[in-house]
């Protein structure tokens, strides 16, 4: 079994590694699958970013490390947005996740609008800017402004202003 399959569902211990990184992985796993899945919508890809960011986190840094939950968090939402914008270039995964929709929607049209709509968000947040798209990625997975503000480095107080210019921006966008 792998060791980040065993650190997940908490089995058994991998050898050598430190018990404050197992502590903070089974402690923040879920948040940084949850902020990489809301970017790319694909379980199995948001727990390979996850698992990439971990593992970057783990060779870098220490487990103990009072910026520990932020960096992973950012590194998540940027992880997703590269592994998205890798995506568009390819178009290959859009086409076969609008399939695999349709096939599972019991109602062709409303599955065809919702892949589209989903296209249209996934499209427009990789043409944002950087700090933007992390800012929506990270505020739309459930993060608070406190948490949003720790990941970026950014004062807390222009929180509020910089998620709604990056929302602006974002309509632009779509609607473009």
């Amino acid at each position: 079994m792998e060791a980040a399959e065993r650190l997940r569902l908490g089995s058994v211990p991998v050898p050598g590694l430190p018990p404050a990184f197992e502590d903070l992985f089974r402690k923040e796993y879920p948040r940084v699958v949850a902020i990489a899945h809301r970017v790319v919508a694909d379980a199995d890809e948001a727990e390979d970013v996850a698992q990439d960011v971990f593992v970057s986190f783990y060779r870098k840094h220490p487990a103990e490390a009072h910026y520990a939950a932020p960096w992973l968090y950012a590194a998540a939402a940027h992880t997703a947005l590269n592994v998205l914008r890798s995506r568009e270039r390819r178009g290959k995964r859009d086409a076969v996740e609008a399939l695999r929709r349709d096939a599972q929607a019991p109602d062709p049209a409303q599955a065809a609008e919702t892949a589209e709509t989903a296209s249209e968000v996934r499209l427009a947040l990789a043409r944002l800017p950087e700090r933007s798209a992390a800012l929506l990625a990270l505020r739309y997975s459930g993060l608070s402004y406190e948490e949003i503000a720790a990941a970026l480095g950014l004062r807390q107080s222009s929180i509020g202003t910089l998620l709604r210019r990056a929302e602006d921006a974002f309509r632009k966008e779509v609607t473009k």
